[in-house]
């Protein structure tokens, strides 16, 4: 029997193809691991397991790839914790999450410890036990998702599930190298999920390469969901006025002008030694003031926020607060000294500092930040748990409130032998954006996957919103036209305005409601104004689908020799119709 430490979902899905059994190699996974480890609150029972193999089909994605689920997420037959047993509860049913990784082929093994009540980035606030790092057991491994993304980071499982809302699904990833991939808000399904803030909460994904994460993140965005706080992706990502939320490939990234490293100099020096790297890997870092992220991030923890913890607890707290972790509990507490008042000028200022991000990252497609801007042990959390914990959200607890995706990568090793990442951060549905950038730099700076010796994959590159297609446009989509909404709703711009090559005709169609030219080419024509608008490919169906007949898509000559899609009229459309042609276009013919 093969070792199956370390393996990613491509190799677990190549030894069911060579003839390996899930019910033999999930249960010698099961049986290796210890019961009495801090990174697990609870495992499948052999009723659990053989119930989930059973109900295996080979044609599934998944098939037999064995997970793990941080333990504030429901899964039918276990005990949802929360790492608080007094709140413990069994789950009747699945999240919607751990639904779709099933009828996927995957096989939950086992629920995972965290920071109480997801209270935390440092992994060191549950009665089961501080988690500690895997490189180094002195050291925290990050919270809340401490045990999901250890037990992904020593081999156990290639992924796992956690949930964050201010950066728990990114510290523990950079802290223990792996990929922490944090989705855009309400991408997801949350239901079944114990809430810290629901309107902020996601559902985060640990895995050992940036391609198993984004397919993981597609088949739970398709999984089943009916929960009140998603949000359907929209056609069109684009945003206006901000690079963070256009798509296109990203090429700026904003860095902290001073970056803040509260004495850690091992952290600020991997620091620059990745930054040295990311110069060479063809992108353009630009320093930038983060002052007004940060003043988003003091709205978590210092703001009224910190009231949506206690309304996801508040009937337990009221009975059982003695039960609670004392960190925890004290934070939530802070609630009671907020009132609705401030709730609502708390919602105000979070949407002023939102248009003030955009006004002032206008011109950067993405933030590159550390993960974490210190590496702490457990002894010094437990000496000092809130100041450190605070510090380790210095670059993660903006992200929610701001509408951003984001996704934290492994970066190098620091000179003590820990692990050092970067997280990758850009605007709502930009997720496939990032990823590629990712997988990008993980071909340039490759690490080992998580704590094993194993070299990493070649990552591959998604197709992302930044693969877009050229369309030319003569007449009622041109700029300032009535159907040039149909372009710009679908996240369309403005590359260029030229003209066709001289082989062309334009003709006013006859009965069409707003006015419409037909382009016809001919051999005999000239050259005829025409605009090149570039739109994402994911869009480019949905526009095509609403042209009427007779006019339809094909392929221009531009009079610099290139071709582009753009628009052409069937022969029968010009019955009746008017050359224009001497107009030079249809913003002359229109002006007439």
């Amino acid at each position: 029997m093969r070792t199956m430490a370390g393996w990613t979902i491509s190799e677990w899905q190549n030894a069911y193809r060579n003839g390996e059994s899930p019910e033999e190699l999930l249960s010698t996974l099961l049986k290796a691991q210890d019961p009495q480890d801090p990174a697990w609150i609870s495992l499948a029972s052999r009723g659990q397991l053989t119930e989930q193999v059973d109900a295996l089909s080979p044609d599934q994605p998944l098939y037999g790839v064995p997970f793990a689920v941080k333990d504030n997420i429901d899964a039918r037959g276990f005990n949802t914790t929360t790492a608080c047993a007094e709140y413990s509860y069994r789950a009747e049913t699945d999240a919607e999450v751990v639904l779709a990784l099933k009828k996927a082929g995957a096989v939950l093994i086992g629920k995972t410890n965290l920071d109480q009540f997801a209270t935390g980035l440092v992994g060191t606030r549950s009665p089961w036990g501080a988690v500690p790092n895997c490189f180094d057991e002195r050291v925290i491994s990050g919270g809340s998702s401490s045990g999901s993304a250890v037990v992904v980071a020593r081999g156990t499982v290639p992924f796992s599930l956690g949930t964050d809302t201010a950066g728990s699904g990114r510290v523990p990833a950079g802290l223990n190298n792996i990929v922490g991939l944090k989705p855009t808000r309400g991408a997801i399904s949350t239901k079944g999920v114990v809430p810290a803030c629901r309107s902020l909460d996601c559902v985060s994904i640990f895995a050992k390469t940036t391609a198993e994460a984004g397919q993981l993140r597609q088949i739970l965005e398709d999984g089943p969901c009916t929960d009140a706080m998603a949000r359907v992706r929209p056609q069109a990502a684009a945003q206006p006025g901000c690079s963070l939320r256009t798509p296109g490939p990203i090429r700026r990234l904003a860095i902290p002008l001073q970056p803040q490293w509260f004495e850690d100099h091992l952290q600020r020096a991997a620091w620059h030694q990745a930054l040295d790297q990311w110069e060479t890997l063809g992108v353009e870092l630009v320093a930038q003031d983060f002052t007004t992220l940060y003043a988003m991030a003091a709205l978590l923890y210092e703001g009224p926020w910190i009231a949506e913890r206690h309304a996801a607890i508040q009937g337990f707290m009221e009975e059982h607060s003695d039960a609670m972790n004392p960190v925890v509990r004290d934070i939530i507490n802070q609630a009671r000294s907020f009132t609705a008042t401030d709730a609502f000028n708390g919602l105000y200022r979070k949407h002023e500092l939102r248009q003030a991000i955009d006004q002032e990252f206008g011109a950067i497609d993405a933030l590159l930040v550390p993960t974490a801007p210190i590496t702490p042990s457990i002894q010094a959390v437990e000496a000092d748990p809130v100041n450190l914990n605070a510090r380790m959200g210095r670059y993660t607890n903006f992200v929610n409130l701001a509408d951003l995706s984001a996704l934290a990568v492994p970066a190098n090793f620091r000179a003590d032998g820990l692990p050092f990442g970067v997280t990758l951060i850009s605007g709502a549905w930009r997720d496939a954006d990032l990823q590629a950038l990712g997988a990008q730099w993980l071909n340039h700076s490759p690490t080992p996957l998580g704590a094993t010796d194993r070299p990493r994959p070649w990552e591959k590159t998604p197709a992302t919103s930044g693969d877009r297609i050229q369309v030319s446009v003569v007449g009622a989509h041109l700029d300032g036209m009535p159907l040039n909404h149909q372009l710009t709703d679908r996240g369309a711009r403005l590359i260029r305005r030229t003209t066709t090559a001289p082989h062309y005709r334009l003709y006013a169609l006859a009965g069409t409601t707003p006015p419409k030219p037909g382009l016809s080419r001919d051999p005999g024509g000239e050259e005829l104004e025409v605009e090149v608008w570039e739109m994402p490919v994911a869009a480019f169906g949905d526009f095509v689908g609403l042209i009427p007949h007779p006019l339809g898509i094909g392929t221009i000559e531009l009079s610099d020799g290139s071709w582009v899609k753009g628009f052409i009229c069937e022969e029968d459309g010009l019955d009746g119709a008017v050359d224009i042609t001497h107009f030079g276009g249809w913003r002359g013919y229109m002006a007439s």
